[in-house]
């Protein structure tokens, strides 16, 4: 039945799609980006936003690049484009933004990721959120998280009484493996928080493997972006033009029907509750009989030399060989002769780590350990406990985009969305 169940919703998806009814009142959305960082998709993410900005009451636009050298000049760059395009836009449709508009509500967010207590201080944009959601109105604010949370997560630790008032959209998967710090923070000091967590769906948006020709990721620039407007020039400097757009999924949830339904099918996605977090804590050196779920945090905990360094300092270094490379990150001395880290991993596979560090005394660690799909997996003694009001990707066999969980919930709408996407960049020619 339940397999009958997932067949019937991806078949009858296309034909609700027809029949898709605009968010009835301009919701509130704050955007919280990475842009200028390690991943460009950033860029064409909010040229998409700027593009359909008249659908949105937009108060925030946050860099927040908790890993790379992004600035809130990029965020003003982005806006100037759009203000040269902006005539051409507004002969099609009301409502868009001015760009003077969309410039004062520009904040810059935390540079480098949150210690391992998962907060730090105050940044502009996390005062700024805080500011946004204490206003008074019938609407909660809507924060679409394009990277790590770490600003949110210093909101919530400075004002915990946004917690009512705030629901969030994050692009998690690889973004959470930066920024496991502020994730653990909320999942452990918030857990009812109205929060989605898309770890593998947004990935359905840029899979195109059974796409037509016109809407191939490297067709569909020369196709419908060529010749449109300063935002389709710049487009073509990220991925050569190619379509990849992570975060565009929490765009187009806000723009259908009723986001306050997460269950619901939706050009963003649909999404499943889930009340436990996997979280795995070990206080030896990890091998290949140790197994821990995709998109868990894996804490690393063990003892070393006491030194003279404020708790919380950042003293060494695990680097991580996975399939796609090496990389590094920052592990915390606690005090008192205690260190610790946490990495979260966004695919299958197996991993090997060496854990090295400047101090007198400090042993080389090293160890390995594998990681299995379906998210998020049984329960465990460690795990972080959540409320009622926290989602994620559905883990139905069917629903899995290659190995992405739920990516079929957002790919069932991929050609609708790209198509009506296109019909904005003609606006611009």
């Amino acid at each position: 039945m339940r397999h009958f169940r997932v067949i019937c919703w991806l078949v009858v998806a296309p034909v609700l799609l027809r029949a898709q009814h605009p968010v009835p009142v301009k919701p509130r959305i704050l955007i919280s980006t990475d842009i200028g960082g390690t991943d460009p998709d950033d860029n064409q993410s909010m040229a998409h936003f700027l593009m359909y900005s008249n659908l949105f009451t937009t108060e925030g636009l946050i860099s927040s690049p908790s890993y790379g050298n992004g600035t809130k000049q990029h965020l003003l760059d982005m806006i100037s484009l759009y203000e040269q395009d902006l005539p051409k836009l507004e002969k099609q449709a009301k409502g868009y933004p001015s760009p003077d508009a969309l410039r004062a509500i520009c904040k810059q967010g935390r540079h480098g990721l949150l210690p391992f207590k998962g907060y730090a201080a105050a940044t502009e944009g996390s005062d700024w959120i805080i500011k946004c959601a204490r206003k008074p109105s019938p609407q909660p604010l809507w924060i679409l998280v394009w990277g790590g949370l770490d600003d949110v997560a210093q909101a919530l630790h400075d004002a915990p009484d946004i917690q009512e008032k705030i629901r969030v959209y994050w692009i998690g998967g690889p973004n959470k493996k930066w920024g496991a710090n502020g994730y653990a923070y909320i999942a452990g000091h918030f857990p009812d928080l109205w929060l989605i967590e898309d770890n593998g769906s947004y990935y359905g948006l840029f899979t195109d493997t059974a796409a037509p020709d016109s809407l191939r990721n490297d067709r569909y620039y020369d196709r419908y972006i060529r010749g449109a407007g300063h935002l389709g020039d710049d487009f073509k400097n990220y991925y050569k033009g190619s379509v990849k757009m992570g975060d565009t999924p929490s765009l187009l949830y806000m723009m259908d029907g009723d986001p306050a339904n997460p269950l619901k099918a939706s050009w963003g996605g649909s999404f499943t509750r889930f009340t436990h977090s996997p979280r795995f804590v070990f206080t030896r050196n990890t091998t290949l009989s140790d197994t821990v779920t995709v998109y868990s945090v894996a804490e690393f905990r063990f003892k070393g030399p006491v030194i003279n360094l404020p708790p919380d300092s950042a003293c060494f270094t695990m680097a991580v060989k996975a399939k796609i490379g090496q990389q590094t990150w920052p592990g915390y001395y606690l005090g008192d002769g205690n260190y610790a880290v946490r990495y979260s991993p966004k695919q299958a596979e197996t991993l090997t780590y060496t854990i090295t560090a400047n101090i007198a005394g400090f042993a080389e660690q090293q160890g390995r350990f594998v990681v299995r799909n379906g998210w998020p997996g049984k329960t465990t003694p460690d795990d972080y406990r959540l409320g009622r009001n926290w989602f994620t990707d559905r883990p139905d066999a069917q629903l899995f985009e290659g190995i992405q969980q739920g990516g079929k919930t957002v790919s069932v709408w991929r050609t609708a969305i790209l198509l009506d996407w296109a019909k904005r960049w003609a606006w611009l020619r």
